[in-house]
């Protein structure tokens, strides 16, 4: 007898889910005692719900106090996509709806219920009238910090009730890692956006005033200036022509200690030899005709400042050997005298000539190459950062605007078009003067694209658009390429293969397939 009842209560289902319940219970408490981490805990709680409970999704969402979004914090039956789908605000949805009331809800059949969102598309290809949802909230007191969700395939014999009832008692015994995961994501979200302002300030505090642009290549030349600026080092400004050196140089200067002292600045391809050399050291009287009083040089001017040496690839050969004596020991005589004079002076070069080049000819010294790569700020060129393009053009607009006593209101479409196509050889002083010249002739208080100089013209615009395919254009040209060299050779097929440097075989093949005919050359 007491077999047969044994036996009758295995076959009851009451019992069957009491168990199953007893070993779900038994599992969560046995991973809380291993760890109160949450990333630790919820996989093999949502699992245990899945293979004891036949349910067949799981979730575990946390509320952000500060943002007051609900995210999915974890899931059983999910795509990491579909996680990441799982966001709601305090009140939308089911899940909103838990958070917001602190109530349980228990939803039969998803398909009739408009709170169901399924914001994660995870059953957009199943039949939803057969797929029943249970939520229930997390609490901490009064305080609701997150859900406990699952679904399961509608049964009439399983009570939705129960299922509220177990997942309610699974949500308290997690609760206090849940409100751990919870502290820690919302300190770890703080630490992120500090982090961000803080970074923030520093582009923008070490973002000269003088220098426009936001692009990435020039935010790290912006890093540079700020790390070099606060030092005495000596700076080699490399970069086309046009791009700006010269605007580091000063944006170095008057963020250093020596902002309140003098800039010098010496162009050194701009004047010969001689009178360069008195520039930059000074001369005594009567040291040439002409020195009729002692005249103090650039280096002596700049003296507790700084001084910037423009094109320093074009100096002279013996400007170079008197320029790396004041690198190294920071004296020099005048021109003419025999007095030592020193000075504390900061030297910026800068450059657009290949000086490696220039070594290796012998035009360039290498140790005054040494001496004044010190710390190299390459600036690039415009076309390296067409996303400053914009604000360039709207800073000479309004600057040229204010200079002819007009308001340009804007660039239009079109326009600002063509400058971002164009690929800017003359760089930012290029861009500079086709925006003046456009301000010259804008009269409506907008910049339009005829405007802009012939070489920004597009062919679109213009109506210049070429009719011929691209293998037309190239055989015109490769005739008259191979017409030319018969031309000059008089006919002679070997003589013009040599003149375009090809086999005659391949100019027979030509002159073949253009039907080209060599015996009017030979007169």
């Amino acid at each position: 007898m007491g077999e047969k009842q044994g036996a009758g209560n295995g076959n009851d289902p009451k019992v069957n889910r009491e168990l199953k319940e007893l070993s779900v219970l038994y599992e969560v408490s046995k991973v809380l005692g291993r760890s109160m981490d949450l990333r630790e805990v919820v996989g093999p709680l949502l699992n245990a719900l899945a293979e004891q409970m036949g349910m067949t999704r799981g979730m575990l969402a946390l509320l952000n106090r500060r943002s007051g979004q609900i995210y999915v914090e974890a899931a059983h039956g999910l795509s990491e996509v579909q996680k990441k789908r799982g966001r709601y605000q305090v009140g939308e949805g089911v899940i909103g709806t838990v958070v917001k009331t602190g109530h349980s809800v228990a939803v039969p059949h998803i398909s009739d219920e408009p709170l169901f969102l399924d914001r994660t598309g995870a059953r957009k290809d199943l039949k939803k009238a057969d797929i029943s949802f249970i939520c229930v909230p997390i609490k901490i007191g009064t305080e609701v910090i997150g859900t406990l969700s699952a679904d399961r395939l509608f049964d009439e014999s399983i009570s939705l009730k129960e299922d509220v009832r177990l997942l309610s008692i699974i949500a308290s015994m997690v609760a206090q890692a849940v409100r751990l995961r919870q502290q820690t994501q919302e300190e770890k979200e703080l630490l992120i956006q500090e982090n961000l302002r803080l970074q923030s300030e520093l582009e923008e505090r070490f973002r000269p005033a003088n220098i426009i642009g936001r692009s990435k290549t020039m935010e790290e030349v912006y890093g540079l200036i700020g790390q070099v600026a606060k030092s005495n080092a000596t700076v080699l400004v490399r970069g086309e022509s046009g791009t700006g050196k010269e605007l580091v140089a000063s944006a170095i200067h008057y963020n250093s200690p020596r902002g309140a002292k003098p800039l010098i600045k010496v162009n050194c391809a701009a004047l010969p030899e001689t009178v360069l050399e008195s520039e930059l050291f000074g001369h005594e009287k009567g040291a040439f005709t002409g020195a009729v009083a002692e005249r103090k040089g650039r280096f002596e001017l700049a003296s507790g400042g700084t001084i910037f040496l423009d094109e320093v690839g074009d100096l002279p050969p013996m400007v170079q050997i008197r320029l790396l004596r004041v690198l190294q020991e920071r004296e020099f005589e005048r021109v003419g005298g025999t007095k030592t004079i020193k000075v504390d002076v900061r030297v910026i070069a800068a450059t657009n000539r290949n000086l490696e080049e220039l070594i290796k000819t012998g035009t360039f010294r290498e140790d005054l190459y040494y001496r004044l790569n010190v710390f190299p700020i390459y600036v690039p060129p415009l076309r390296e950062r067409k996303t400053d393009i914009p604000l360039l053009a709207d800073f000479f607009a309004e600057r040229y605007g204010r200079a002819n006593n007009k308001r340009i209101h804007r660039i239009c479409t079109h326009a600002l078009d063509m400058l971002m196509s164009y690929h800017w050889p003359g760089n930012v002083r290029e861009l500079e003067n086709c925006i003046e010249r456009a301000v010259v002739l804008s009269n409506e208080g907008v910049i339009y694209g005829y405007h802009l100089p012939p070489s920004l013209q597009t062919s679109s615009y213009t109506g210049t658009v070429p009719y011929g395919t691209l293998q037309g254009e190239v055989e015109r040209f490769e005739r008259d390429l191979i017409m030319d060299a018969l031309k000059t050779s008089r006919g002679n097929m070997a003589e013009a293969a040599k003149i375009l440097k090809t086999s005659e075989r391949i100019v027979g093949l030509r002159v073949r397939k253009y039907g080209i005919n060599t015996t009017r050359f030979r007169t």
